[in-house]
């Protein structure tokens, strides 16, 4: 039995991020999209509608905004890869409901949990969020702190982690 891969895409925004991390799926067959945005106006909805034609109908998908683990759990038996896109915005989300004490919270901590065996190959996608200007108010700053602290837990954690500047992937790890 192949052992199941975790791998970290990172980048800044519009990168080429999560078209790399698609390309790396490609490979595989019963291919699983965790999409974390929220429609929560008519520009997001039209940006899920792009991306959800973007991958066709190759992937199924879940949405899931706040429980990534439950939803790792319940993927179908036969899935071999899954991507989850994106990390930073599933924090936001978190951040969104307040469910965020002291930089971590339960949801955190499960889905951190799950990486442990993870069930299938998973390649996760995240903002790099810390390379810019530091944020002028504290919540921002506090969302950036957050983030870089999770993608470092998720780098660790993760046997290949690759970095997009420019639509050009770069292995790190």
């Amino acid at each position: 039995m192949r052992m199941k891969r975790i791998t970290l895409v990172t980048g800044g925004s519009r990168s080429g991020k999560s078209k790399h991390a698609l390309e790396l799926a490609a490979s595989h067959q019963n291919r699983v999209f965790i999409a974390t945005a929220e429609a929560t106006d008519d520009e997001m909805r039209a940006r899920i509608e792009r991306h959800r034609r973007e991958r066709g109908t190759s992937y199924h998908t879940v949405e899931e905004p706040v429980d990534l683990a439950t939803a790792l759990k319940s993927l179908p038996e036969d899935t071999e890869v899954v991507v989850v896109d994106c990390i930073t915005v599933w924090l936001g989300n978190l951040f969104h409901r307040e469910k965020l004490n002291e930089g971590t919270c339960q949801e955190i901590e499960a889905f951190l949990d799950t990486l442990n065996g993870p069930p299938c190959h998973l390649i996760m996608v995240t903002n790099e969020v810390g390379m810019g200007i530091i944020p002028g108010d504290s919540a921002s700053r506090l969302f950036r702190d957050i983030a870089g602290g999770i993608n470092q837990e998720l780098a660790q954690r993760a046997h290949k982690v690759i970095v997009t500047i420019c639509g050009i992937p770069l292995r790190v790890k």
